[in-house]
């Protein structure tokens, strides 16, 4: 099966999508600063560059798109229908490197939570377990 897209829209369509500032991650963000909590972002010297990052309490939060980290979900547990081989090998590459960054971040004596882009729909556990990490 051969992409519907040229070469050049094709490329124009992976450059829009980005790996800060999604939905998800605005949306968490929003709360987590109403709920009276403040962080830093996108800290480098850290493994992974977690999305947030609370220095004194030594925990950070992943927000991770289902689709692109090989979430189990719905969205997640599905492949495009063209380029299949290409995709598993990038989704898989993506799970073995954050589990390397997870390995690294609990060595160096951090806490993370990661939240998953199909969590945001559900405000009520979301919130719940963010506090409950925070706390």
């Amino acid at each position: 099966m051969t992409d519907v897209f040229s070469n050049n829209t094709r490329s124009w369509i992976m450059s829009q999508i980005r790996d800060k500032g999604t939905k998800p991650e605005l949306f968490i963000r929003s709360f987590i600063h109403r709920a009276g909590y403040r962080f830093r972002l996108h800290k480098k010297n850290l493994p992974g560059k977690p999305d947030i990052v609370f220095p004194a309490r030594k925990k950070v939060i992943f927000v991770h798109g289902c689709f692109w980290h090989g979430h189990k979900c719905q969205r997640g547990n599905r492949l495009p229908k063209t380029n299949t081989e290409y995709w598993t090998k990038k989704i898989k590459g993506n799970m073995d490197r954050f589990a390397k960054q997870k390995k690294d971040l609990k060595k160096l004596g951090w806490e993370l939570l990661v939240v998953w882009e199909c969590e945001c729909s559900s405000l009520n556990k979301l919130e719940k377990k963010i506090i409950s990490f925070l706390r």
